[in-house]
């Protein structure tokens, strides 16, 4: 998320009073006039040239008419940025006053007796005329400022230029009529058609149009772009160095732009220590909470840590074995950066000589130079001793001293090489049976981001990575058939030392790895320990050499190799084996062993972060807190429950704090910022949002609803790019964008209210809305055969409560229930790894709990059509994915021209040598690095960003090079190739998914989600139909506008009927009421749900009270059908 503004709108006083925008409220010089003067500094001296050689007859006192709109023309003629006419507009006013002083000589006398003077009243209309020109004050009745009335003619004239003058509202800033307006003048970002349109400020907008018809390019690459840009560039060059700007949009103005906040649909972090916790910083606050009111507890005899005394300490200390020698320390210094210069020589003016920096004991005559860019700790030697018993008095001393050094902490450790464990004494905190203690208790102790937090073991990950045997192991298979991947025949080293301890431990190598003798899989799998082998190897030269050693084992070999290979690609592929669990010391909660035992209340605080957000919220709520610790933890614990009731708002009371931010699917990640925004309580923003309605189920829709009306009613405008109905129908203005997708896209259609568009005639979401067009429920259901089913019992993954799913073979199965209730684990995490692994043969996905699966037989294969880009680089496009550039490419290789010339296929890829230009690379666009500016791509001055040389565009097909073809729309290439089967089917396909507009060699980083999805159904729609796939498709319906579903749903009943069986997880109601078989999940999210409450045909569903589905699908199939 980026936060973006406008520098320099026109500001206005408590009391509704406007601001020169070139000064604040108090009069002072704002950051404007300071820029005006800093970068119009040189203009002055012409400006001064200019009034010294201007004849009398242009002066301001001599003509105030005739100046003032020769100077608006030369405003308008130099068509300057809204800072350069301010700056403009000031010299007018300072060009006034320089001639004011002239005439003022003239007339000082009669100036003195009879006042003001119609000159000076001139001086006056000037003045308020160049204002007026600059804050567009078009609206006043001009006696209202000006005093003279042969000056009204020059007024009105000068309002009527402004008003016509597109120019100059370009070069002027918001108007007193636009304060409340957005407005956008000529925007042609991608395929936006040169569009004007005014927004209202402070309202819900909702941006709508077909999939590709350009409602991204307004709201994110033109109206948050531009936000941004302004918002960088207001700041220092030093600080923009660090920022990432936006590429400037193609824009002619944007006025009343106020600061903005994207909120896409991405995901949040891949970063494995992001959690749901950090990212809405609940978890800084619970970390608060903990160190202030938290009640530390020993972990062996769970009862409250005490304050240990001096002669507490000393007893511990003298329990040790005499003799033993130690050394008293006192950590002065932990964790914090500098050189520390000041605590060195306070401690050697005290008499300490040595002192442990950072683990490593240092005389303090001799000490090593810091880093101050890095954290140190610093631990001085208070006393250095061997255990007797006659030591309590001496220790005693030390003690004290090294408490007060150190405020409360002292630390006992062996000395030199000496054996045992350092020991931490506290003043405050530790068990008076154990002796436990901890240091006070401090908000970076609960971080699992920080070394004084994070569990030892796993890092603060919660997670370790190990070798798992499943993947790495085909128990199937036979050692010789290559049972362990990696160890079979090909490999002749490793496969030898098979040999040698099938041969030493009696087991043969062609027998399946299952059928081996258990202790022999272990000696195979994690080696011989101390036990010799006799190891035969034939070397280079064909001798055979005898060793006698230890086998280390499959699994140790492994981790070897992997920790210490230098090279990524073995490490990627040893990575293929790698699996993660729960880490053994920390259970998965992060935090060292001292933060897992501090208490609030009745709960710790990994087990409040366990706790699904709906139950953490009622925790917080009912948890009261007496005496001082209610007092400290009061304002703490209002930010937590607020913070918890956004995301219980935003339908997001299923989650955990703890669940890993990587592990959210984007629609999830979208709202948990929007949350955090709520949370963060700004007014007067602008928010962009795009379909914050994804993965919702209808009932935490309108929760999600309400929220984006409380965004607006405080004080902001909320513009949302979305398709869902109730949004369109809620929002207080809607614009829809159209009237096709892509190069047929990009006007504005209808805009105003949603009846004001539902009665446009041309607006085809007007016509949705009206119910003048619709997606029919069928008249007929498709039969289900009971005998075939794909059948899966006991699935208990995450908070699947053994659940028993059953599919219809055959038909359009959609699967629905509220948000967290368990669809994506049932389908996603185990209906498709188990459907892959037994009919694709995939090795590396694995299903989530289980008991079994059957009905697999009456299916081939198994196609999972996500949302994901069909590509990460430029170079990827529709093209290359759908193989449709392979033919394409051989069509050209087989021309006379390309065979006389020799040039095969590879010749017209640019992604390889030979045909593209090397200037680019193939890529068309040079990037040109730009010092404290946006890097910006220029076409390639060699090919002119065709991407191929010379020599290989010459080479043409019926008329066409290979760049003219890869220009080409997938509509206008169907045309073309419709002689050559092979594409013209492809091509096709394409065209029957809604993508006819996007063009060949699309980079596919332009794609939308919805874009690439449908790319992807429509390759294995070009596949041959054995009418025996299972489809699997999450939320296909995500960036679709209803007759773009319509398009899908077309697609999705023609696959059903030819056999396949499709399952879809959905909470389109159009596209649960057109499917056939309805498999609903709940009754709630996280741990309430988990179960399938209800099953069977739309209507079945529909009258089952139990289902939150049926219910807002009943009214919907009862209108459909009336």
């Amino acid at each position: 998320m980026l936060f973006a503004g406008q520098v320099g709108e026109q500001r206005h006083d408590r009391r509704g009073n406007s601001a020169s925008p070139l000064q604040d409220a108090s009069g002072n010089d704002s950051p404007d006039r300071i820029r005006v003067r800093r970068h119009h500094a040189a203009d002055r001296k012409d400006d001064q040239a200019e009034i010294n050689d201007r004849s009398p007859a242009d002066t301001v006192g001599n003509d105030p008419e005739r100046y003032l709109q020769h100077r608006l023309g030369q405003a308008v003629g130099a068509n300057r940025q809204t800072d350069q006419c301010r700056a403009r507009a000031c010299q007018v006013h300072a060009v006034g006053c320089q001639n004011r002083q002239d005439h003022e000589h003239a007339k000082h006398a009669e100036r003195e007796h009879q006042g003001q003077t119609a000159c000076c009243a001139g001086l006056a209309a000037t003045h308020t005329l160049a204002v007026g020109i600059v804050h567009g004050i078009t609206s006043c009745e001009p006696a209202a400022i000006l005093p003279v009335p042969s000056l009204y003619s020059t007024y009105a004239t000068l309002c009527r230029v402004m008003a016509r003058s597109r120019i100059l509202r370009r070069l002027c800033p918001p108007s007193e009529a636009a304060v409340d307006k957005i407005l956008i003048r000529g925007a042609r970002t991608h395929n936006l058609k040169n569009i004007d349109l005014t927004l209202p400020r402070d309202k819900l907008i909702v941006i709508t149009g077909l999939s590709g018809s350009g409602k991204s390019s307004l709201a994110f690459d033109t109206l948050y772009a531009e936000g941004q840009r302004r918002y960088v560039e207001s700041l220092s060059a030093y600080a923009r160095q660090f920022l990432s700007m936006m590429e400037k949009p193609d824009v002619d103005t944007i006025e009343g732009l106020s600061p903005a906040i994207s909120i896409e649909q991405k995901s949040t972090s891949h970063n494995p220590r992001s959690t749901v916790g950090t990212i809405t910083e609940i978890y800084d606050y619970l970390r608060l909470l903990y160190a202030r009111v938290g009640q530390p507890r020993c972990p062996d005899h769970d009862i409250p840590l005490e304050a240990q005394t001096v002669s507490q300490m000393v007893d511990l200390v003298l329990t040790q074995p005499e003799g033993s020698k130690l050394m008293l320390l006192a950590p002065v210094i932990r964790e914090r950066k500098g050189e520390h210069l000041s605590v060195f020589e306070e401690l050697r003016a005290q008499g300490f000589v040595r002192a442990r920096v950072n683990g490593k004991l240092c005389e303090l005559d001799e000490l090593p130079k810091l880093d101050k860019q890095k954290k140190h700790s610093i631990d001085v030697v208070v006393d250095r001793f061997k255990v007797r018993a006659d030591l309590q008095q001496r220790l005693a001393e030390s003690f004290e001293t090294a408490l007060k050094l150190a405020d409360g902490i002292a630390l006992v450790a062996p000395m030199d090489d000496e054996p045992g464990e350092e020991v931490i004494f506290s003043a405050r905190f530790a068990c008076p049976i154990c002796g436990h203690a901890i240091s006070e208790l401090e908000p970076k102790l609960f971080s699992f981001n920080n070394p004084a937090g994070a569990c030892p073991t796993c890092d603060g990950l919660g997670v370790k990575q190990f070798f798992d045997i499943k993947r790495l192991v085909n128990a199937e298979l036979t050692l010789a058939e290559g049972a362990i991947r990696g160890w079979d025949r090909r490999n002749i080293y490793y496969f030898q030392m098979l040999g040698s301890l099938s041969k030493h431990y009696g087991f043969s190598l062609e027998m399946p790895f299952k059928q081996i003798p258990a202790d022999m899989q272990k000696i195979l799998l994690n080696g011989s320990g101390s036990q010799s082998v006799d190891f035969r190897y034939l070397n280079d030269r064909g001798d055979i050499v005898k060793r006698a050693h230890p086998f280390e084992g499959i699994v140790p070999n492994l981790e070897r190799r992997y920790r210490e290979t230098e090279s990524a690609t073995v490490r990627e592929e040893l990575a293929k084996f790698l699996g993660t669990q729960p880490c053994p010391d920390c259970r998965g909660t992060r935090l060292r062993r001292e933060a897992r035992h501090v208490w609030v209340g009745e709960k710790t605080l990994p087990a409040v972060t366990n706790l699904p957000i709906g139950d953490a919220t009622h925790y917080f709520e009912t948890l009261k807190l007496t005496g001082r610790r209610g007092e400290i933890a009061d304002k703490i614990l209002k930010e937590i429950r607020e913070r918890l009731q956004f995301l219980v708002n935003v339908g997001l009371d299923y989650l955990t704090l703890d669940r890993s931010a990587d592990t959210l699917s984007g629609g999830e990640a979208q709202r948990i910022r929007l949350a955090s925004q709520i949370g963060a309580g700004l007014v007067g923003v602008m928010y962009i949002l795009d379909e914050p309605s994804i993965g919702l189920h209808q009932r935490d829709n309108d929760r999600l609803l309400g929220t984006l009306k409380h965004l607006r009613d405080i004080g902001n405008t909320v513009i949302v790019v979305e398709h869902d109905e109730d949004a369109i129908r809620l929002a207080d203005y809607v614009v829809d964008i159209g009237p096709g997708a892509g190069v047929h896209g990009g006007h504005i259609v209808a805009e105003g209210t949603p009846d004001e568009v539902m009665s446009h005639p041309d607006s085809l979401t007007g016509k949705y809305l009206s119910g003048r067009v619709k997606i029919a429920v069928p008249a007929k259901r498709t039969p289900r055969n009971k005998k075939l089913s794909l059948t899966l019992k006991g699935a208990r993954g995450n908070n699947l409560q053994n659940v028993n799913l059953e599919i219809p073979i055959g038909l359009l199965t959609c699967v629905t229930g509220v948000s967290g209730s368990g669809k994506s684990t049932l389908i996603n995490n185990t209906l498709f790894p188990l459907s892959a692994t037994a009919l694709n043969g995939a090795t590396t996905l694995e299903a989530a709990t289980h008991d079994s699966i059957n009905g697999l037989q009456h299916l081939d294969k198994v196609v999972d059509i996500d949302q994901s880009p069909i590509g990460r680089t430029p170079r990827s496009n529709p093209a290359t994915y759908t193989g449709l550039f392979t033919p394409i490419r051989e069509l050209f290789a087989g021309v006379p021209e390309s065979r006389s010339r020799g040039y095969g296929p590879g010749r017209f890829s640019f992604n390889v040598k030979g045909g593209r230009c090397e200037a680019c690379q193939g890529d068309g666009l040079i990037k040109v690095e730009m010092h404290f500016l946006p890097d910006i791509y220029v076409p390639c001055d060699v090919c002119k960003s065709k991407r191929y040389n010379r020599e290989t565009l010459e080479v043409k097909y019926k008329g066409k090079n290979i760049h003219e073809v890869l220009e080409m729309t997938i509509e206008e290439a169907r045309e073309f190739f419709d002689a050559v089967p092979a594409l013209a089917r492809k091509l096709q396909t394409l065209m029957d998914v809604g993508l006819s507009y996007i063009k060949l060699g699309q980079s596919a980083t332009t794609l939308s989600g919805g874009e690439a999805q449908r790319v992807k159904l429509s390759r294995e729609l070009s596949k041959r139909d054995t009418g025996k796939t299972l489809y699997i498709l999450d939320e296909p319906t995500t960036g679709l506008h209803f007759a773009d579903i319509q398009q899908l749903l077309d697609v999705l009943h023609r696959l059903r009927d030819h056999g396949n069986t499709v399952v879809v997880i959905e909470h389109n109601l159009d596209v649960i009421k057109t499917a056939d078989w309805l498999v609903d999940l709940g009754p709630e999210g996280g741990s309430r749900g988990g179960q399938i409450i209800a099953t069977g045909t739309p209507e079945q569903v529909a009258e089952m009270k139990q289902s939150y589905t049926g219910h807002y699908l009943k009214p919907l199939l009862t209108r459909d059908k009336a």
